[in-house]
C-alpha cells in the first residue's frame, strides 16, 4: 500500500463549474497509480466540489440556477463583510461537498459515462482555488 499527495489548483473566472477530470487523471497516470482511491479535497469555504454530469451542458446551468435559489444574493444576511456573494457562498458549499473520493482501477478513475469531477465556484469574482489529491493504494 502507497500514498501519493499533491496541490491541484484552478483559477476560476467567477461562478460556474470547472471540469477538474483530467488534470486528476493525468497525475493519477503520472505516479503509475494502480488499484485504490483517490480523494479531492478543497481548502476553501466559499467553493465545493462535485460529480456531475459532464455531457449536456444545461445541467451545470440548471444546478447554478438551483443553487442561486436556495442562497439568493440578494438575502439581507448578517455576515457581509466580505460582499454581498459571500455568504450565499457559503451557504451554497454547506449544501455541496469539499470532498469527494473515487474509486480507481488499473491507474483509472472509475468516474462512470456521463460523469466528471468539477470545482464549483461560488463566489462572483475570479480566486485562485487550492483542491488537495490523496491517492491510497497499490
Amino acid at each position: 500500500m502507497r500514498q501519493q499527495r499533491t496541490s491541484i489548483y484552478c483559477h476560476t473566472r467567477g461562478p460556474g463549474f470547472h471540469d477538474l477530470s483530467r488534470e486528476i487523471a493525468n497525475w493519477l497516470s503520472s505516479i503509475d497509480a494502480g488499484e485504490g482511491c483517490v480523494t479531492l479535497f478543497i481548502r476553501h469555504t466559499s467553493a465545493s466540489l462535485t460529480i456531475q454530469e459532464n455531457a449536456d451542458p444545461d445541467v451545470l446551468r440548471d444546478l447554478t440556477d438551483s443553487l442561486a435559489g436556495f442562497a439568493p444574493q440578494e438575502h439581507a444576511y448578517r455576515h457581509s463583510s466580505e460582499g454581498p456573494d459571500d455568504m450565499p457562498a457559503h451557504i451554497k458549499t454547506m449544501l455541496t461537498n469539499v470532498s469527494v473520493t473515487v474509486p480507481v482501477a488499473a491507474g483509472r478513475m472509475m468516474l462512470g459515462t456521463w460523469q466528471a469531477i468539477y470545482l464549483i465556484e461560488h463566489r462572483a469574482a475570479p480566486h485562485d482555488r487550492e483542491i488537495i489529491a490523496h491517492y491510497v493504494g497499490e
